[in-house]
């Protein structure tokens, strides 16, 4: 596949993480009161959130010319939670960071 192929994938993927994942960690913490979350509570819901996002896979046309791409995401959907629960995404860590601060 070429790289110009995936490149809106790649980007989805450089962001979802923290915009999506972490947002969503960050409103279920906040709601239910939790103020000092550990760090692995926090990447766990990180990562369950997220992981919400792979179905959005399946509404590409199981056809040929859509496998590669298919392949692709499911792919990097388990680098970027490997990422989340290893404490690897820079991003997430910073949202953990601003949440026990601010809460």
């Amino acid at each position: 596949m070429r790289e110009d192929e995936r490149f809106e994938i790649e980007r989805a993927y450089d962001l979802l993480p923290h915009v999506v994942g972490a947002s969503w960690a960050s409103i279920y913490f906040r709601l239910n009161k939790i103020k000092n979350p550990t760090v692995q509570e926090f990447r766990d819901k990180v990562a369950e959130y997220f992981s919400a996002l792979e179905r959005l896979g399946q509404y590409l046309p199981n056809n040929e010319q859509f496998l590669p791409i298919k392949s692709y995401i499911r792919s990097r959907h388990d680098v970027e939670i490997r990422k989340i629960l290893n404490g690897e995404n820079p991003e997430v860590e910073k949202r953990y960071k601003r949440y026990i601060d601010y809460g």
